[in-house]
């Protein structure tokens, strides 16, 4: 087999194996809960740690991969996320795991950042879009197979089996990228942006802390602390962009309004709907009782219909402006989330239905136009940096989302909670059982009562569940219905500039002479 395909093998295997990631840890997040008696703060962390080292690493990787070789850098990143893999599996407790998860996304970071430059360089002209498209189609499996996968492992064997898998995929994935993908460089590649990258990655992990630390109270001094420090760090992080001959970060191009429109949908998709399903995946499993598997079953709903959508959203594009595309898309995940609300203590998991197939079908449509909208506006020689700094925005969503999102949550939770128990005759004892489940979501802070009390402080945490899970899932619905506004009035048209491509004779998207 030539060399090529090798590549391609080597990337559609890695990229598979880190998206899995993304969505398969969703439903082994009970398990996880109940291995470590952690706390919803702590299950926000296994989240978040991956995709906020993601966020922070993927700009400077690929600056690394340019000057070091993509090959190289691609097997470097391909082996730390699986010893990051098998780290997770053997993790003692949630702050190993996390640290874990966030060692998966250093690998991770590296690999997105270099796997479409390998692509790009090992093939040309019509079968560079073939390529593509497998690459395309495998990341659409992945992330579809996720729940699904992650149910069947986690039910049949262990939530630590959904890490060990990971093992043997990055082995081969590794000896197939040193013995058979050619290396490449950028000849005109320049040192990383070193005070960049610092800034930022230490302004946004600040950020997250601050956010998901926000659950137990806004107004604590750490809160206050972080969220304060993390202004500053990435009010600095501009300026540092602003004086850089080489910045990670182009800020011209921020003068083209359809970037920052691409850059707000990527951002509210993830804040929206995909981090609000890790509060539904604990809401079938935590209060519904189903197991890993069946939970992940019944999020097939969301995945089908956003498959459903995205096969014929490409070709709209071509006939029904990219900007309406995506604007509706949000509408629809607007509405579906807003049909999930209105969950009560006896709500059935069928509740969720139409808005899963109305949230999934708004997210094909946006995802399918949004993707070529990230490099639609820049010329190919920034198309890297313009790609990298969309999907940046996508991780950072999904990280300050669940950090908002889980704050949001647990306070209505415990507001609710507190509320039930205060009116009830065990107020004086029930207050100190509340806070602790405010901060957990579970009732373990009741073992020693009665029998009667525990009933009560049960459906007191339930009642609090679903009050907060109602509660996000209304601001949900506002992030999207902002972000389709944003993008209709930002994406613009004639901000894409068509002209020949050299090669294959096909068309391609360059940026216009005025930015």
């Amino acid at each position: 087999m030539a060399r090529k395909w090798w590549t391609l093998t080597a990337v559609v295997v890695g990229v598979f194996m880190l998206l899995l990631d993304v969505t398969i840890v969703n439903v082994a997040l009970p398990q996880i809960q109940k291995a470590f008696g952690a706390s919803l703060s702590d299950l926000q962390w296994v989240v978040s740690a991956y995709a906020l080292t993601l966020a922070a690493l993927m700009l400077t990787a690929g600056s690394l991969a340019d000057l070091w070789g993509r090959r190289m850098m691609f097997a470097a990143g391909t082996a730390i996320f699986t010893a990051g893999s098998l780290l997770c599996g053997l993790a003692t407790g949630p702050l190993d795991l996390a640290l874990s998860r966030a060692g998966q996304g250093v690998g991770g970071a590296v690999m997105f950042a270099t796997s479409l430059a390998l692509i790009s360089d090992a093939f040309r002209g019509k079968e560079r879009g073939t390529a593509f498209a497998v690459l395309g189609a495998a990341t659409g499996v992945a992330l579809a197979l996720g729940p699904v996968l992650g149910g069947v492992i986690t039910s049949g064997l262990s939530w630590r089996w959904i890490f060990f898998v990971n093992i043997p995929v990055g082995i081969a994935a590794v000896v197939i990228t040193l013995t058979r993908v050619t290396e490449s460089r950028d000849p005109a590649a320049t040192r990383p942006d070193w005070f960049g990258f610092v800034s930022f990655s230490t302004g946004l992990a600040a950020l997250v802390y601050g956010l998901i630390s926000a659950g137990d109270g806004w107004g604590q001094t750490k809160v206050i602390v972080l969220l304060s420090s993390a202004a500053v760090l990435l009010v600095a992080f501009l300026i540092i962009e602003l004086v850089q001959r080489q910045p990670m970060l182009d800020l011209s191009l921020f003068r083209v309004p359809t970037f920052v429109g691409g850059l707000i949908a990527a951002f509210g998709m993830s804040a929206s709907l995909f981090s609000l399903l890790t509060f539904v995946v604990l809401y079938l499993q935590d209060q519904l009782g189903y197991s890993a598997f069946d939970a992940g079953v019944r999020t097939l709903f969301l995945t089908v219909a956003t498959f459903v959508a995205a096969a014929p959203a490409g070709r709209l594009t071509t006939v029904i402006p990219v900007r309406l595309m995506i604007s509706a898309g949000f509408v629809f995940t607007a509405a579906g989330l807003l049909l999930m609300r209105g969950l009560t203590v006896g709500s059935s998991w069928t509740h969720l239905i139409p808005g899963l197939i109305l949230a999934g079908f708004g997210s094909g449509l946006v995802n399918v136009p949004l993707a070529s909208t990230a490099v639609g506006v820049v010329r190919p020689a920034r198309a890297g940096m313009a790609s990298g700094i969309n999907s940046t925005l996508r991780q950072v969503g999904t990280a300050t989302g669940i950090a908002v999102l889980g704050a949001l949550f647990t306070a209505e939770l415990r507001h609710t909670v507190t509320h039930r128990l205060a009116a009830s005759p065990l107020s004086a004892h029930a207050q100190a059982i509340a806070a602790g489940i405010g901060g957990s979501h579970s009732t373990g802070g009741s073992a020693n009562l009665p029998a009667a009390a525990r009933q009560l402080v049960a459906g007191a945490a339930r009642a609090g569940f679903i009050d907060g899970l109602n509660q996000i899932l209304l601001v949900g619905a506002v992030i999207a219905a902002v972000s389709a506004v944003a993008s209709l009035a930002l994406i613009r048209g004639r901000d894409f500039v068509i002209e020949p491509a050299v090669e294959a004779g096909h068309r391609t998207v360059v940026e216009p002479v005025t930015s």
